[in-house]
């Protein structure tokens, strides 16, 4: 598939330029067509509401280039994905910092517990000269290109039991991912971490060889955890955040029409994306109080929560992650 779709790499940049300064009927659109992978599945907001609406704009742009979508892992995992992207195999993907992390570590501190109180603050950032020096380390480090941050959803807590404070950790085996964002915000939340990848989740939970998982209300919803699990509680313990990234060859083969046009479709969908993620999960909260099929715990100490791991983190961080989160705390 990869090599009959993906097109960029093979075209040189005399042909992208003509394709750019085509007629402007769109006949031209299919010579150049960027491949964009994601790892969620067709209704997941961050396909409907995110990458569809990517390429709709840029078609509806009529820039001599068209971008395709790849979702539920068509083109491999996120880790294979990313490597695909970096070499210029793959045009675009998404990801979340955490797996970026691995490839450059100052970035991986986005997905830190209580790193940010909410979207707003999380676009602040990203939107701030400070995350010029963030953005600008990474593309030299991995040779690929941020155009945007998108939101994710915040991360909560499902278990057999209610956890309102960091002490109902205690001797609870939870899932985390297995990278060391995840793993330092276990331990700063007092938590007893099991690394499971995340396809074996369901059975783990299901056979209880992990005592409970956390992870945004729609992914919790979409894989049924609530089958599994008794109790949702209501942490937020993390902004989740999405990077869209774009292969540094790809880029610097667009002419700066289409650089335009790309960097306008990705980023005009931030805010379609975020409503669409936040009215998933009300409904889905929604559903839950009326069937009954999970109980949702709304009382947790969040702010017992967020003390406990940010003295961790002021504690434990070291170097460039550690200036980071601080810098996090003091964007408005």
């Amino acid at each position: 598939m990869r090599v009959t779709t993906r097109l960029t790499a093979l075209v040189p940049a005399v042909v992208l330029a003509a394709t750019a300064c085509g007629g402007g009927d769109g006949s031209d659109t299919g010579e150049l067509t960027l491949t964009f992978a994601n790892s969620y599945t067709e209704d997941h907001p961050h396909t409907r509401c995110g990458i569809d609406l990517v390429a709709e704009r840029v078609a509806g742009a009529d820039a001599g280039f068209a971008v395709e979508t790849f979702p539920g892992s068509q083109l491999g995992s996120n880790t294979e994905t990313f490597a695909s992207v970096m070499s210029g195999d793959i045009d675009l993907d998404v990801q979340g910092s955490a797996a970026l992390g691995s490839s450059y570590e100052p970035i991986g501190v986005l997905d830190a517990a209580y790193a940010f109180r909410d979207a707003d603050h999380l676009f602040s950032y990203f939107d701030s000269e400070e995350s010029q020096a963030l953005r600008e380390g990474f593309e030299e480090a991995t040779g690929t290109r941020i155009l945007d941050a998108w939101y994710f959803g915040d991360r909560h807590f499902t278990a057999n039991q209610p956890i309102r404070t960091p002490e109902d950790l205690s001797g609870l085996r939870m899932r985390f991912p297995d990278s060391p964002v995840y793993l330092a915000n276990a331990a700063a939340m007092g938590a007893e971490p099991t690394a499971v990848a995340f396809e074996e989740v369901y059975l783990a939970l299901q056979q209880g060889t992990v005592d409970g998982q956390e992870n945004p209300i729609p992914t919790i919803d979409g894989d049924n955890f609530v089958e599994v699990q008794s109790h949702i509680s209501l942490t937020g313990h993390q902004v989740g955040s999405q990077m869209i990234v774009v292969s540094g060859q790809t880029w610097d083969a667009l002419s700066p029409e289409q650089q335009e046009v790309l960097q306008e479709a990705v980023s005009s969908v931030r805010e379609d994306n975020r409503a669409c993620i936040e009215e998933a999960e009300e409904q889905i909260l929604e559903e839950w109080r009326a069937d009954g099929s999970i109980e949702i715990v709304d009382d947790v100490d969040v702010d017992a929560f967020r003390t406990r791991v940010q003295d961790y983190f002021a504690e434990n961080l070291e170097g460039e992650q550690r200036e980071l989160y601080a810098s996090f705390q003091e964007t408005e």
